[in-house]
């Protein structure tokens, strides 16, 4: 069974270090066919199953442990807790191992602490295309006239400090593929290491030291674009101190005062202008006859190539309700009448949301980021709507409903009779089997002259729908009478006589 992690090992060792199939698979262990189908495949997971490993019974309770004990060692040494008393705390928790465990990670915890100079730091240094750093920020800005904070995805260069800086409304993990994805295309390439906190979209557990359970899809985005994470120490904001300073630094030069903007892209679109005119105008922190965009463009030829956009989505399963929604974040997005009831696979991008009822896509929205609302697609209602054409009059998705002219003309004039719903019903039926483009058409010959009726407009369609008339076949001259025949019908009255005779 081959996981997230072997997969983007595999995938490393032979496009960043150039080791053939046979090495790798002596190296890792693996038949020689995993390698190849994972090169060949140029997929970051398979389709299967894979096994839990197990993992020692204190694993799932170190974040909670080191954050105890970050705590503590702010205080004096006579209120800090002993390791029973930990062990003690761990228990009301769920903790089901032993003292022994908490014991020797929490001395070792502290001697390591106490070897550690404080406020000691070592200065870093990175080669071109090296690594970059990620964080998020929160800004505020003057959205539509009000004031709204917004998450910002900061990356920087380690090398070259070239910043990068996206807005969102959320948080999420999706945002996190979806501002590598930019990001990397605004700079041209990726580099080799991306160093990031401990951020929840990205790090399910942490360990002692650099130990880390990486969220699995974080880990497809990494092997995608063949990046290698590597996460921060708790608390050890230095280790990434490059795109710490760039938040005060982009939070003064561009977030005050607060920029005013219609959209969000009109937004990032101007942050990227401003990404770009800051490094053509500062100068680089140790090559300081050079600006950093003239650094910046000497890195990109180590930054390896781009490999395409990363399927940056988060996937959930739920089950769409009788009246063909689905929830997500606060908000119900409508599907295909086909999925009422049945169990669905709901995909969220950072823009998007997508639904798939099995292989099928049945719906396809845009995202909305304000709260409680309903997005409606009424074509999604159109086979209840053959059933139930009442629903036409009051059916919330067909209320505003934005139809071409002259579909929406014919419908104004059948709202008038006892019969306009099921008439109108019958054309909107006619639009997966012969298009918008044609049912707008003959609703339009129609309206010109003056017949707005069902059965009229299901008449023009039949009639386009019909093939034309065969040319005529034409005789060649070779096969042509000399004497053309002579219609005579008295021929058959000649006839009669001698019928009767013989009878």
């Amino acid at each position: 069974m081959t996981g997230v992690d072997t997969i983007a090992r595999i995938r490393f060792e032979h496009h960043q270090n150039g080791k053939g199939i046979k090495r790798i698979a002596r190296e890792l262990g693996i038949a020689r066919d995993t390698v190849r189908k994972v090169l060949r495949s140029n997929a970051t997971v398979f389709a299967y199953k894979r096994e839990v490993q197990p993992q020692p019974k204190l694993g799932p309770f170190v974040a909670v442990l080191t954050a105890i004990l970050e705590a503590e060692a702010k205080l004096p040494r006579r209120e800090r807790r002993s390791t029973q008393r930990l062990f003690e705390e761990l228990r009301g928790r769920g903790y089901a191992g032993a003292h022994d465990s908490v014991h020797r990670f929490v001395k070792t915890w502290r001697a390591e602490r106490a070897r550690v100079p404080v406020q000691a730091f070592v200065p870093l240094a990175f080669d071109p295309g090296e690594a970059y750093q990620f964080d998020w920020s929160h800004e505020v800005i003057e959205f539509c006239g009000l004031p709204l904070t917004v998450k910002v995805a900061q990356m920087r260069l380690a090398h070259a400090r070239m910043p990068f800086v996206c807005a969102y409304f959320r948080e999420t993990q999706e945002m996190v593929f979806d501002a590598h994805d930019r990001a990397f295309a605004f700079y041209g390439g990726t580099c080799r290491r991306g160093i990031y906190d401990n951020m929840k979209t990205a790090v399910e557990t942490v360990f002692v030291g650099k130990a880390r359970t990486y969220n699995q899809r974080f880990l497809q985005l990494c092997s995608h674009h063949l990046v290698e994470p590597v996460a921060c120490t708790p608390a050890a904001g230095w280790e990434k101190g490059q795109v710490e300073n760039q938040v005060g630094t982009v939070r003064d030069l561009l977030f005050r005062p607060r920029p005013k903007v219609r959209s969000l892209d009109e937004l990032n679109a101007w942050l990227a202008d401003q990404c770009v005119a800051y490094a053509k105008r500062t100068r680089h922190p140790e090559q300081r006859e050079r600006t950093i965009w003239e650094v910046f463009e000497q890195e990109r030829a180590s930054l390896m190539p781009l490999r395409g956009p990363f399927a940056g989505f988060v996937e959930k399963p739920m089950r769409a309700t009788s009246t063909c929604l689905i929830a997500h974040d606060r908000n119900r997005y409508s599907v295909d009448a086909r999925a009422a009831g049945r169990s669905v696979l709901v995909r969220v991008y950072a823009a998007r949301i997508v639904v798939l009822l099995g292989e099928e896509v049945v719906a396809d929205h845009p995202r909305s980021f304000r709260r409680e609302q309903v997005v409606y697609d009424p074509w999604h209602y159109l086979p209840v709507l053959m059933r139930k054409p009442g629903a036409l009059r009051n059916g919330a998705p067909f209320k505003d409903w934005d139809l071409p002219p002259a579909l929406a003309g014919v419908r104004a004039k059948l709202a008038r009779h006892a019969d306009g719903d099921r008439q109108f019903v019958k054309v909107l039926a006619r639009v997966p089997e012969d298009g918008m483009a044609a049912v707008e058409a003959a609703c339009a010959e129609a309206l010109a002259a003056g017949l707005a009726s069902g059965n009229v407009i299901l008449a023009i369609l039949a009639r386009q729908r019909q093939l034309p008339a065969p040319p005529s076949i034409t005789t060649p001259e070779a096969l042509r009478l000399t004497t053309e025949p002579m219609a005579d019908c008295a021929r058959y009255d000649r006839l009669r006589p001698s019928t009767l005779e013989v009878t």
